[in-house]
């Protein structure tokens, strides 16, 4: 492929980003540029305001640029943390939506899709970020379309759950930029294994963090996740995944100790209380969320998982 001029991101860097997903953006790039023995890819780190930013773990930097200057790029990653559902910078929205009409391609790792979707730069496009964060993004998003896959690119949008599915997204990019033959290379000086299917790229993010191994449970887990609120029979579980009932219960209980059920319960529980503490919805529109029609049984369930109401933790 011939090429005028490197390829340059801006990686725009909230405080309290995650040092692995910024890492992930920057070292694929900085490998590709010695693999191929020339520079494909240049890039900046631009912050919100002037002066340094702290990433999450306590490292501070000391960004190239600031959002007010305009600096130019053909690629910008939005690289924030745990609290990007209340970032608000006016001058990077307007320095992201004059680059968008400059042509510029718009990405965000962690949970930086929040931002993004914010300012309405996530509109007719498909997106993921974190999965602490999907439930929460979902309820305040609803015309978004959210994946929840390891890295979603679609069209000029790039997203990813940050972590290693920045990396994997990156490879994607780099293949598509400059070649499978790259994008491998790329893959082995960093000792890792890239994901191409898209099924990999759909259950990797359960296999992480739940450490499930068993593919059939895997898939339960996935719909599940997709099920919260419609609270899915087991019966049509089963069927869905054209397994008896009986099969999906020794499953569940040889891989994790519990049954099906016991686990669903758990996981639309685990959901209620990330809503609690991310969204601004009322406890009963939480409740309906995760499957529970009656506010008394949520908050009972909830307060023997938790040992304090849904309504002490919305306090909190």
């Amino acid at each position: 492929m011939s090429q005028v001029r490197p390829i340059t991101y801006a990686i725009l860097a909230f405080p309290g980003f995650p040092m692995m997903a910024f890492g992930s953006v920057i070292e694929p790039l900085r490998a590709a540029n010695v693999l191929a023995k020339r520079k494909c890819y240049e890039w900046t780190v631009v912050g919100a305001s002037p002066g340094p930013v702290r990433a999450s773990n306590g490292v501070t930097i000391s960004p190239d640029e600031y959002a007010g200057n305009n600096p130019r790029a053909d690629r910008i990653v939005v690289c924030s943390g745990g609290d990007a559902d209340h970032v608000t910078a006016d001058e990077a929205v307007h320095w992201i939506r004059r680059s968008l009409r400059a042509g510029a391609e718009l990405g965000a790792v962690a949970d930086g899709a929040f931002f993004l979707a914010r300012a309405g730069f996530l509109a007719g496009h498909a997106c993921t970020l974190h999965w602490t964060s999907q439930s929460s993004f979902a309820e305040a998003f609803p015309d978004v379309e959210l994946r929840r896959d390891l890295y979603v690119i679609d069209r000029k949008r790039f997203t990813s759950a940050g972590g290693v599915g920045s990396l994997d997204m990156m490879l994607d990019i780099i293949g598509r930029d400059f070649g499978t033959e790259l994008a491998s290379g790329v893959a082995e000086w960093f000792v890792h294994s890239p994901l191409r299917s898209s099924v990999d790229r759909q259950l990797m993010p359960v296999r992480l963090r739940t450490g499930v191994r068993d593919e059939l449970v895997l898939s339960a887990i996935a719909i599940m996740e997709e099920e919260v609120e419609e609270r899915l029979a087991m019966s049509r579980l089963a069927a869905r995944l054209k397994v008896s009932a009986d099969r999906l219960e020794r499953a569940f209980r040889a891989e994790l100790g519990v049954s099906p059920n016991s686990y669903y319960r758990r996981l639309r529980l685990k959901r209620a209380a990330d809503l609690l503490a991310h969204s601004s919805i009322t406890v009963r529109e939480v409740a309906l969320a995760c499957g529970f029609q009656n506010m008394s049984s949520f908050a009972r369930a909830f307060k023997d998982a938790y040992g304090h109401t849904p309504r002490q933790t919305r306090k909190h």
